[in-house]
């Protein structure tokens, strides 16, 4: 059993294996301190100890790092209280990111994080939609901002302007994915699971799903 009371983020990323440089480190464990001291006045993570950091948010993190290449203009949908967004944005300074938080609330404390961490992240306080055609994207990130079909309708009008949807998802993912179906979504759109990993204190395991036109090449 893990001492809360006394773990850390070091801990923590070594009971997971999972090894940053140290600078890197540093920037996590003052987001961590930022949005656990943000969590008391807004509602914005559930995750509020190290070890659901790392296991959770972290792994996640991640995991989608490794489907982005070198310098990918990218966009988190839905950020929140930051994950993916921040955490992406500190393991991965070579990409063109940028969030997206539609509530004004949560959107003035994204810009607080990261004035905070010294990140130049831009972040958007309106829907991820009204950014198409202004912008377009290599690849947009969602975790926990909807269902499939949701999303999916959100993006629809919009395909012109996204490279690929990458979204993270838990073990009900193939649900999802037949509701969006039978809801109509996915007739011109290809979908696979890009990556899948053991969520962490369960026998299931999480998913990023890449979602893409059928009329373009997989990126």
């Amino acid at each position: 059993m893990t001492d809360l009371e006394t773990d850390s983020l070091h801990d923590a990323l070594q009971r997971h294996s999972i090894e940053l440089p140290s600078e890197q480190v540093e920037q996590l464990d003052r987001y961590c301190k930022l949005v656990w001291d943000w969590n008391t006045k807004l509602n914005l993570t559930r995750h509020t100890d190290y070890e659901k950091f790392v296991s959770r948010d972290l792994v996640d993190t991640l995991e989608l790092s490794k489907l982005l290449a070198e310098g990918e203009e990218v966009l988190d949908v839905g950020s929140g209280g930051g994950v993916p967004g921040i955490p992406l944005a500190i393991l991965r300074p070579d990409l063109q990111l940028a969030l997206c938080e539609s509530m004004g609330k949560k959107a003035a404390v994204l810009e607080e994080m990261i004035s905070g961490l010294g990140l130049t992240t831009p972040i958007y306080n309106c829907r991820a939609e009204f950014l198409m055609g202004d912008f377009r994207f290599d690849a947009v990130t969602a975790r926990a901002v909807g269902p499939l079909w949701k999303m999916l309708k959100w993006f629809e009008p919009h395909w012109l302007y996204i490279g690929r949807l990458l979204a993270i998802k838990g073990p009900k993912w193939p649900e999802e994915r037949g509701d969006a179906r039978h809801r109509g979504y996915m007739g011109k759109l290809n979908l696979r699971a890009a990556a899948s990993y053991p969520l962490a204190g369960t026998n299931s395991e999480s998913v990023i799903l890449k979602i893409w036109p059928k009329s373009r090449p997989e990126q």
